[in-house]
């Protein structure tokens, strides 16, 4: 199967037929396309608007929100700041990032969030919009959770005080001399799974064996969905964190830029990072045989993308 022609998976589906479903998509791929996710329209489109007009502001506006020390956790990221693992440059993009508030239960551990003094009503449609795609999450990990013999609320209950980060995404057009720099290059992401707004636009591609890449084009409205690294190292690579991009685009779309909506759901801070052991067998012996933290991991790799100082 050519990923380009990845099944769209309805989120009302009866339980067992979507984690049927899920399983073969996330085992062959990494990565899935959800419909029927019950995401309001309106809600998604004031989240568009609001967001263009976030970084249509002055680049001193949007640094109010910047806050080096949180090494990108909260608010505001600067243009070219963040690096994917082992890339030779900077991605183009820049990002504001909006958490769970913390509060009792142990996301006290958690930072505050940072708001954007304009536009006006950021804080109320983010508020929603990060809850919406908590509520998806869940029904994602609890079907993930059933595929794997787990409680369908293993991973659903951890991801409720969980680190979890919705990820207002900006790539600005691509203009002057030619660069082998990327919107974004090569990557896998750091969480349980990712949950992706706005792929219809060009330019997301997953890499498959041999070393090719395929675009993924989703219908609009339709979630990407895809497995992330803890994920990954919780089920020993049964489910695979797979590479992907966006490519830059073409002469066409130079001048315009994209915007993107990724929800990354993480486990709280002292989560453990422990293969589970059902997914290892004589086949399948334990590649992570390490003691880890979710916060560690994290860590790890936020010194890896040029985030946090090493």
């Amino acid at each position: 199967m050519d990923p380009a022609d990845l099944p769209l998976l309805s989120l009302a589906a009866p339980p067992q037929a979507l984690t049927r479903a899920l399983a073969e998509s996330f085992s062959a791929w990494g990565f899935a396309l959800i419909t029927d996710h019950g995401i309001d329209a309106a809600l998604i489109a004031e989240g568009w608007r609001l967001t263009a007009e976030i970084f249509a502001q002055p680049l001193a506006e949007k640094l109010r929100g910047h806050r080096p020390a949180l090494a990108g956790a909260r608010g505001y990221t600067p243009f070219g700041r963040e690096q994917a693992k082992a890339a030779p440059l900077p991605d183009l993009k820049e990002f504001w990032h909006v958490g769970r508030e913390p509060g009792p239960g142990g996301t006290n551990l958690l930072p505050a969030n940072i708001w954007p003094r304009r536009p006006a009503g950021c804080a109320a449609v983010f508020t929603r919009l990060f809850a919406e795609f908590d509520r998806v999450g869940a029904v994602l990990l609890a079907r993930i959770a059933v595929h794997l013999g787990l409680d369908p609320g293993f991973f659903a209950e951890a991801s409720r005080s969980g680190n979890s980060v919705l990820r207002l995404l900006h790539y600005p057009p691509v203009t002057g001399p030619a660069t082998h720099a990327l919107r974004a290059s090569a990557h896998e992401d750091i969480n349980l799974i990712t949950l992706l707004l706005g792929a219809e636009e060009a330019g997301l591609e997953l890499r498959v064996s041999g070393g090719g890449w395929h675009a993924i084009t989703p219908p609009p409205g339709a979630l990407v969905v895809n497995i992330g690294d803890m994920l990954q190292r919780l089920t020993n690579r049964l489910l695979p964190s797979t590479t992907h991009r966006v490519r830059n685009p073409g002469a066409d779309h130079a001048a315009r830029s994209r915007y993107a909506m990724p929800f990354f759901l993480h486990p709280p801070p002292d989560f453990p990072l422990a293969v589970l052991p059902q997914c290892v067998s004589a086949a399948h012996p334990n590649r992570y045989p390490g003691a880890l933290t979710a916060d560690g991991f994290l860590q790890q790799r936020l010194e890896e993308i040029g985030l946090k100082a090493k």
